[in-house]
């Protein structure tokens, strides 16, 4: 049987987010998640997390979105905010050390609300930068977590055969996973036997109008995720909808 894990990324950003994913969890397909430790649903997220505890959830690594939980990370602020991705994406030095603190404080924040971690992947993909990759791959083993494999993996640490971003793509157009869309997604779970699919459910409230680029397509993606086909599809082709603790 194949393993199917459905991933929302951005549990904590904001209580509307949060309800969101929660809603597609309870009544759709959705097996796990990631959770932003220093964004302000944070709390409303730990007591969601505890209601529900078949939803797998992970770490979603942060660097460009929101406040550091740490006071003395410097070079990684902008009048006290995460400075944007651009900023990273650009030739300059960074300080490892500030990066590496700060990523393992959110980790530690999450494992003290009573949440143990199922696997680690990063807000807008900034793992895949070097060498904020190094550190995240140093933080993986520490922690003994799977990842998301939106990069090349190292093959001592655990993670899914395919990483799956249609569903976000064709979200965009308010026409999320069309019929190609979930063939494709079958395709893929029949070849490599273990596939992350990606997506950003939620509500729209007010921090996600202020601060986030992603709005209305969160709406349309939770709505779709409770679709009862899906579920009957998956079913029909042995493939099993899981969380990262599920990979051998």
């Amino acid at each position: 049987m194949s393993l199917v894990i459905i991933n929302a990324d951005d549990f904590g950003y904001s209580q509307g987010i949060n309800l969101g994913i929660i809603e597609a969890h309870k009544n759709g397909i959705l097996s796990s998640t990631t959770m932003m430790a220093n964004m302000p649903g944070f709390e409303h997220g730990v007591e969601l997390a505890k209601n529900n505890p078949k939803l797998g959830i992970g770490v979603h690594l942060n660097l460009t979105c929101g406040k550091p939980l740490l006071d003395n990370v410097p070079s990684l602020t902008d009048y006290k905010e995460f400075r944007n991705l651009s900023y990273y994406e650009k030739e300059t030095e960074l300080d490892e050390g500030e990066i590496y603190r700060e990523w393992d404080a959110q980790i530690n924040k999450i494992k003290n609300a009573g949440i143990v971690p199922t696997h680690l992947d990063s807000h807008h993909h900034i793992n895949r930068i070097a060498p904020i990759n190094e550190i995240f791959i140093k933080l993986a083993r520490e922690y003994n977590l799977p990842v998301r494999n939106n990069f090349d993996v190292p093959k001592d640490i655990k993670t899914v055969k395919k990483f799956f971003t249609e569903f976000d793509a064709i979200g965009m157009n308010k026409e999320i996973w069309k019929g190609m869309t979930i063939s494709n997604l079958i395709q893929d779970c029949k070849m490599y036997k273990s596939v992350e699919v990606m997506c950003h459910p939620g509500y729209i409230d007010d921090v996600v109008l202020k601060t986030s680029s992603l709005t209305d397509n969160r709406a349309y993606t939770t709505m779709e995720l409770k679709k009862i086909s899906y579920k009957e599809i998956l079913d029909k082709n042995s493939i099993k909808i899981g969380t990262f603790n599920d990979l051998e």
